[in-house]
């Protein structure tokens, strides 16, 4: 066969051209939604959590006078203290002196009705008072401003850009002295992530004894029989979430059904306390996420030869040893895929443990919502929310490294 020619090359190389431009602007929208629910708000989230110019936007004068302080056992000299008074005196003019004492009690615990009271003293002075009497009102407002310790924190919280918020949410703090230490005052997070984690593997677990057997069920049944009971199994998908936590409330609560129920057979002799608890949250996040954990096991299981397992029994292996070093294997790729989207799913789960798990209850993704909606503190949720992040891309790795990696040899 002759070669083609530079024009017929060249109409060729266009022609493919146009097929990836064409294939590209298919796929747009779908990159532009991809960026614009899930990009740009996890890199919001990201940069949240480093960039904080409140203080420094607020105070900039006393943070450029302390970066000559330098003996962080002793007071800033008394031209920084003045500098400040004059600023908090200007705030409490503006009336953003509430928001200064967010941010201080933020650095420094019970800040918040200091900063409140001083900036009322200061903002009894006139201006022409405040060189010869504002660092002494100061300091007599409240012992507090005596502390180099609390200055030091003012420093701290006046970086722009600061990895604090990263340190609260693991229980660190830096010290002027003594550098990085466990909190003293707050230890709470690191035993979230703790506790959240517990509970995503126990509800895996869970998950993974109650969907395998009933998706070896469904695999083994003709296939009209098994799509009738695959509906529901698919039924708490067609129902809503809060409908199916408020009838766990109904069950669990102290006069609900299960208690009445025990009550009446004498098998308790008095109500069970199982509602706002963890053991709430593992049932009703159990009862949820089964799905995910039965479809895959389904869609791998449906597709093995039942023959194998045949001859392996033909052959003289008990069912058990057969079961296990046979069947068993070949499931893996569906459980494994099924425990990660269960456990995934579960550390991230907001409505069903705020519903019914209580403050036993409560996972990470609730004091993050804590911070949002209420404390106000976006820059800890951000941190606490990156950090999450990196533990479950951590988690994706593993599974990729290890399972996907010994799925690949099976398969």
């Amino acid at each position: 066969m002759s070669s083609l020619t530079t024009h017929e090359a060249g109409q060729a190389a266009s022609a493919r051209r146009k097929k990836r431009l064409t294939a590209f602007l298919f796929v747009v929208p779908l990159l532009a939604f991809i960026l614009l629910t899930f990009v740009a708000p996890i890199g919001s989230m990201l940069w949240r959590s480093v960039h904080h110019p409140t203080v420094a936007e607020m105070i900039p004068l006393t943070l450029a006078e302390l970066t000559r302080w330098e003996d962080h056992k002793q007071l800033p000299d008394e031209q920084t203290l003045q500098v400040f008074v004059s600023e908090l005196h200007g705030l409490n003019e503006q009336r953003l002196s509430g928001k200064l004492s967010e941010e201080f009690n933020r650095a420094y615990t019970g800040m918040s009705s200091v900063v409140k009271s001083t900036a009322r003293r200061v903002g009894r002075l006139e201006t022409d008072e405040l060189p010869t009497k504002g660092v002494e009102t100061l300091l007599a407002a409240h012992r507090n401003w005596e502390k180099p310790e609390l200055w030091y924190a003012i420093q701290r919280a006046g970086q722009v850009y600061t990895y604090d918020y990263y340190l609260t949410a693991l229980d660190l703090e830096l010290h002027p002295e003594d550098g990085l230490q466990v909190r003293q005052d707050t230890q709470i997070y690191l035993q979230l992530y703790s506790k959240t984690l517990s509970m995503a593997l126990v509800i895996t677990l869970l998950c993974a004894v109650l969907g395998y057997p009933l998706s070896y069920y469904l695999a083994s049944l003709p296939e009209n029989r098994a799509n009738l009971l695959l509906v529901l199994v698919l039924l708490p998908f067609w129902t809503s979430l809060l409908v199916r936590t408020t009838a766990w409330i109904a069950l669990l609560q102290t006069n609900g059904v299960i208690n009445s129920f025990l009550l009446s057979l004498g098998l308790i002799g008095q109500p069970l306390e199982m509602l706002y608890t963890s053991f709430a949250t593992v049932v009703a996040m159990t009862h949820i996420l089964l799905p995910f954990m039965v479809l895959p096991l389904y869609s791998v299981m449906r597709g093995i030869d039942p023959s194998y397992l045949r001859a392996a029994l033909s052959l003289g292996a008990r069912p058990i040893p057969a079961f296990a070093r046979i069947y068993f294997p070949m499931t893996l790729p569906g459980l494994s895929a099924g425990a990660l989207l269960v456990f995934i799913i579960s550390v991230g789960y907001y409505i069903t443990p705020a519903l019914v798990g209580g403050t036993d209850g409560q996972m990470i993704s609730n004091i993050i919502a804590f911070h949002m909606q209420r404390s106000n503190n976006w820059e800890l949720a951000a941190a606490l929310g990156s950090l999450l992040l990196a533990l479950i891309l951590l988690l994706y790795w593993v599974y990729d490294r290890f399972v996907g990696a010994s799925n690949i040899k099976l398969g």
